[in-house]
């Protein structure tokens, strides 16, 4: 995704709600005075993957955490839900400082984006969803993808990655080595426990209740998370907007950065309810899908 400078995130280890956890920050410049972004990863993913993340985005604080059991945080004796890691989350930023942010998660992190959005609505100015669902009530992807995704291998094993790459996220091989390059095999307990997590979990009962601006992102060749959950999260929600990446799949934060980024920058720019909420309701109106820059237009859902 990088598009910026290389930056350096200032690494800790706070111990939080009984869990050590290792935490990543990406100190903005404050320009013009712009919320930090809290950052969820996909599941097994460790903080490194959102370096790019971090160089992309310079005037913002970019604050992420390596779930318990994944990249360098132990794994957690029991078995945890959502709300549990959303809770951990808010500690997190409450640690730091942080009393409102925008939210963003990718894949599994999207979920529990959309969970920790639920619980501390108050705290939250912006939301963005990128190949992610609805939970439990999702539009399954194909199997040929859905069965190597619970295989720890892909993330001990380079060739296999490789070997699976495009059944396992739709997205051109040649993307690969740079996503490899940021993955540390998560611990068996952790990857079962994320997995275990979201059993049961939807959040279609609570997105009509959420009243923040969310960006929805997804790639019209994910084969993980089909195009159709994109759908029904916009359909659920009260302020969404979605944005459709032709001819991608799931890593399309990787592999098509120069073309997200500026979406995002965009999206984020504008105004929302926690800093002018009168003006934001007042210049509210449904927005139209768009897509790739060059394709026909995507028919509203």
């Amino acid at each position: 995704m990088s598009l910026g400078e290389k930056r350096y995130p200032e690494i800790r280890y706070p111990v939080l709600g009984g869990h050590k956890i290792r935490t990543a920050r990406w100190l903005g410049t404050g320009e013009d005075n712009v919320r930090p972004l809290l950052f969820f990863n996909g599941i097994g993913a460790n903080l490194e993957v959102a370096i790019p993340l971090g160089e992309a985005f310079t005037r913002r604080d970019i604050v992420t955490f390596d779930i318990p059991g994944v990249g360098r945080s132990p794994a957690p004796v029991l078995p945890y839900r959502p709300w549990q890691m959303a809770r951990l989350a808010r500690k997190m930023m409450d640690h730091y400082g942080y009393d409102q942010m925008d939210v963003m998660g990718v894949s599994w992190g999207g979920a529990l984006a959309q969970q920790f959005a639920f619980q501390y609505q108050k705290r939250v100015g912006k939301l963005v969803l990128a190949a992610t669902s609805p939970g439990i009530t999702m539009i399954p992807g194909k199997w040929a993808s859905l069965s190597k995704m619970t295989n720890p291998r892909r993330y001990i094993d380079p060739d296999y990655m490789r070997q699976h790459f495009k059944a396992l996220y739709g997205d051109e091989t040649g993307k690969a080595d740079k996503h490899i390059m940021n993955l540390m095999p998560p611990s068996p307990r952790g990857y079962f426990y994320q997995m275990l997590a979201f059993s049961g979990w939807s959040s279609l009962p609570f997105l009509p209740f959420l009243k923040i601006p969310t960006l929805i992102m997804a790639g019209d060749q994910d084969s993980v998370v089909p195009l159709a959950n994109a759908k029904l999260l916009k359909m659920a929600l009260k302020y969404p907007e979605l944005y459709v990446v032709k001819g991608a799949g799931h890593l399309f934060m990787v592999s098509r950065a120069r073309e997200i980024v500026p979406v995002m920058r965009e999206f984020f720019d504008r105004t929302d309810a926690l800093k002018e909420p009168e003006r934001f309701r007042a210049a509210h109106h449904a927005q139209p899908d768009r897509e790739t820059p060059g394709s026909a237009t995507v028919s509203a859902a």
